[in-house]
């Protein structure tokens, strides 16, 4: 439970590359509605090669650049820097809603250790909002890191963060790995998510491409065999893992 004798309790990690476009207004929004409780908000760069850090670092920001790029490595730099009590990692092109403090708190209060948001995509096509409709449940499909992620650091630190090994699918496999030890929450409202990935791949194509990859998961496959399954079905950010 949160020590209400510290109410700076948040820290919000960023991890980024190559994100101009957006990093600074997550950066304002997410200072301006979280307010004193915000502990921190520490973007962490993977070798950004824009104005990202200049940004981010106008915007408000705790800016690092990470000693290793990727996801799992950024975070976990990120957290070993956070003076909150709860992390909260937060990809660039979401926004989490208004009251995101409320909600965690709320979550925490009620014993629970980690959880994410539902999605609402930043697009008005029938099928995406059928898609963020399904995200209320909880089946492994539905589960992304761009649905924000909360989790206390205590619980962090017991499971030892994200596995750097992992280019790809690590925010999956931290929570399996943290709700064997602790309950995870869906919380209600949905965290609004760039359809980035949709302009341009059709529907199919990307929901064929997260099957693809999520069966290769579970079957064990190795990262680089995801990655390059990944970005043979998609056309995507260059350099994103």
């Amino acid at each position: 439970m949160i020590r209400h004798t510290n109410l700076q309790w948040l820290s919000i990690i960023i991890p980024v590359f190559n994100e101009a476009l957006l990093v600074g207004k997550l950066v304002r929004y997410l200072k301006q509605n979280g307010g004193n409780f915000l502990a921190d908000v520490i973007v962490v760069d993977g070798g950004s090669t824009d104005d990202t850090v200049a940004l981010a670092t106008d915007a408000g920001a705790t800016v690092v650049v990470s000693p290793a790029k990727g996801r799992a490595a950024q975070m976990n730099y990120g957290a070993s820097l956070a003076r909150g009590e709860v992390l909260y990692f937060v990809h660039a092109d979401c926004l989490p809603p208004k009251n995101f403090t409320a909600d965690i708190q709320r979550a925490i209060t009620k014993g629970y250790s980690l959880g994410r948001y539902r999605t609402q995509f930043d697009s008005n096509i029938t099928i995406l909002k059928i898609n963020a409709w399904f995200t209320r449940f909880d089946f492994f499909i539905c589960m992304g890191g761009d649905q924000t992620l909360f989790v206390t650091k205590k619980l962090f630190n017991g499971v030892c963060g994200f596995n750097e090994e992992m280019k790809i699918m690590e925010e999956y496999d931290f929570c399996h790995r943290a709700r064997e030890k602790e309950k995870y929450k869906i919380m209600n409202g949905a965290a609004l998510i760039s359809a980035r990935k949709y302009e341009t791949n059709s529907w199919l194509t990307v929901q064929l491409a997260n099957a693809k990859i999520v069966g290769m998961f579970k079957k064990g496959a190795s990262q680089q065999q995801m990655i390059d399954e990944y970005n043979h079905r998609l056309t995507y950010r260059k350099n994103a893992f």
